[in-house]
């Protein structure tokens, strides 16, 4: 257990504050130096759902010009900007009619003047505007009974979408990537993926979204991203989300028709699904305390009470096949028995906002719809106006890739590669790498990512055939948010099918603040304590460490079994969004709303395969 300066600080003011001068590509190390924080997962009015909750005005070029740093005048009629922009945005509207709200309601022929315009129009002269309301929920749902528009049309408006995200790409010091989210949902189950491509206009706007309406299965939709690429020669892949909301169809043990999970979906999940969502506003979904029971921290910003349209309950035996640590079990059992991994994540945050604005701290928490932007009513309303209430919304989160250069192909190859993490809003960094060679003062070398890369692989990569005698060693180095809260202590948590082919999870403390010690009989760093005045909504950092770093080598390690690791960096408890509201507003959120909170990041795994 180290705490010291890790020079990530340096790397993280380099690699936000972008290049003033002409681009020209990075020289040195092969390896990847800059962690860059950005949002894979942004609404804007072009997605029906947000246009119907009031985002009738922030366009995709808004939400470009506010991740950048740019001023922007939001559905409050507040002016807001981001004191610290980010690096990179996907702008994910969803293809479900993707812009044909908004172009009907001003309009445009492009939609009005289609079959499925020329139904809305008449249903809204008889009265009945429940025809064009429920239009977007009908398409997710029930597809058949709710067709596209002409392709014309949806090529029209893509191509749009796509030159938008084109102007606003700056290489060097901010990338915008072209995408958007398939919403297939079966019974108001979420399936939901977003698509990320890497490519430009000349490509991308080959295709038309695949969208829920063309099909509600994941195997169809992959089918269409393999086609994309044989046919442009570009590259997209596809990032799961909210599996916590499938009430356990997500990531089960068996696919949409029916069938036993089987070798040929496992190798598409595999290649065209590399990333999980593991955090944003409609919950965290890294573990759960009925799955995880000896993990006191499991118990974190869970939504678990039904699926994605409140119209099931949960029940606990979907648990398994909606939560990150679970699921990534689950894959270790499937490998064994049909050969590949089909759940072989990287793990991520993003924020699911549906207002074109991204914000994911907790002091500085802008709401992810419009009428959850800051108001002294925001406690008393739901999200969607239907779905859970406000007070539950989560601030959450970022993804953060490990690259070479803030560009469109390396921020690609970074999510590709899985070398990336995901963060509960606060901009820690953390490095995570694993390997059979590592010196236990690897971490005190001011050359010590040459040896890191050089004698192990990152999160995200693979182990192989442990040499004899040997146990899988890790090297995690954390870095604080230079804005925020000091850090508790680093965790890495293994997940593994043992020898009776039972799924096994341990999570190990590695690496903490102060002078505490583990309790002999748990194991466990006691807890960190707190600085946090409720009645002023402040924090103090006079607890936790600005840095953590440790060298550990796993001592339950056998190199016969199927494993995999990540790490999780936990800071100090910091005031919850909600509690900056009440001092805010002088209003009382309910009373099962946390006071506090403590954020964390979640790495991509390293696996290890006999």
């Amino acid at each position: 257990m180290i705490s010291r300066n890790t020079g990530l600080l340096i790397g993280f003011l380099v690699a936000t504050t972008g290049y003033t001068a002409e681009y020209s590509p990075p020289v040195g190390k092969d390896y990847p130096q800059n962690a860059y924080f950005g949002d894979t997962h942004l609404h804007t009015r072009n997605s029906a759902d947000a246009y119907s909750l009031g985002n009738m005005n922030l366009t995709p070029a808004d939400a470009y010009r506010f991740a950048r740093g740019q001023e922007v005048i939001a559905h409050n009629g507040m002016k807001v900007k981001l004191r610290r922009p980010l690096d990179f945005l996907v702008v994910s509207d969803h293809s479900e009619y993707l812009g044909g709200y908004y172009r009907f309601n001003v309009g445009d022929p492009v939609v009005k003047d289609t079959p499925v315009g020329r139904a809305w129009q008449s249903g809204l002269e008889k009265g009945d505007v429940s025809k064009m309301m429920s239009a977007f929920t009908g398409s997710i749902n029930n597809p058949k009974d709710n067709p596209p528009f002409p392709e014309s049309t949806r090529r029209y408006i893509w191509q749009d979408v796509v030159k938008t995200s084109d102007d606003h790409n700056h290489p060097g010091s901010f990338t915008a990537l072209t995408g958007y989210e398939w919403t297939a949902m079966t019974a108001g189950n979420n399936l939901h993926r977003v698509v990320v491509f890497k490519d430009g206009f000349a490509k991308v706007s080959q295709m038309v979204p695949f969208s829920a309406q063309d099909s509600v299965d994941a195997e169809k939709l992959w089918q269409a991203l393999a086609d994309y690429e044989k046919s442009t020669g570009g590259e997209v892949l596809a990032i799961g989300h909210n599996g916590n909301l499938s009430n356990g169809l997500m990531y089960g043990d068996k696919l949409l028709d029916g069938r036993p999970l089987d070798r040929a979906f496992a190798e598409m999940s595999a290649r065209w699904e590399p990333l999980l969502e593991v955090t944003q506003v409609k919950g965290d979904s890294e573990s759960h305390p009925k799955l995880s029971p000896d993990d006191e921290f499991a118990d974190f910003e869970n939504w678990d009470v039904s699926n994605i349209s409140n119209t099931a309950p949960k029940e606990d035996w979907m648990l398994q096949y909606e939560y990150a640590r679970s699921v990534l079990k689950n894959g270790l059992k499937h490998e064994n028995k049909v050969g590949v991994n089909p759940f072989k994540f990287g793990l991520i945050g993003s924020t699911d906002g549906h207002n074109s604005i991204s914000t994911a701290e907790e002091d500085n928490f802008f709401g992810k719809f419009p009428e959850t932007e800051p108001s002294e009513n925001r406690f008393t309303t739901k999200m969607a106006r239907q779905l859970d209430p406000n007070w539950k919304l989560v601030a959450s989160g970022y993804a953060v890739v490990w690259a070479r250069e803030n560009t469109r192909e390396e921020i690609f190859a970074a999510l590709k590669r899985k070398e990336v993490y995901a963060t509960t809003g606060s901009r820690i960094q953390v490095r995570f790498f694993g390997g059979f060679d590592y010196n236990n003062d690897v971490i005190n070398k001011p050359t010590w990512l040459d040896d890191a890369y050089g004698k192990g692989v990152p999160m995200g990569g693979d182990l192989t055939a442990a040499p004899r005698g040997k146990p899988a060693t890790f090297v995690a180095v954390a870095a604080k948010d230079p804005d925020g809260a000091n850090l508790d202590r680093v965790q890495i948590i293994k997940g593994w099918l043992d020898a009776k082919g039972t799924l096994q999870e341990k999570v190990y403390d590695v690496a903490w603040s102060g002078d505490r010690a583990k309790d002999p009989a748990t194991g466990k760093v006691p807890v960190v304590g707190s600085t946090v005045d409720i009645k002023t909504a402040t924090f103090t950092n006079t607890i936790g460490a600005a840095d953590l770093a440790v060298v550990w080598t796993d001592p339950d390690f056998d190199a016969k079994e199927r494993a995999f690791y990540y790490a999780r960096v936990i800071e100090i408890p910091r005031p919850r969004w909600s509690t900056y509201d009440m001092v805010y507003f002088g209003n009382e959120a309910p009373s099962e709303t946390p006071r506090t909170i403590q954020d964390r990041a979640y790495t991509s795994p390293i696996w290890y395969t006999p």
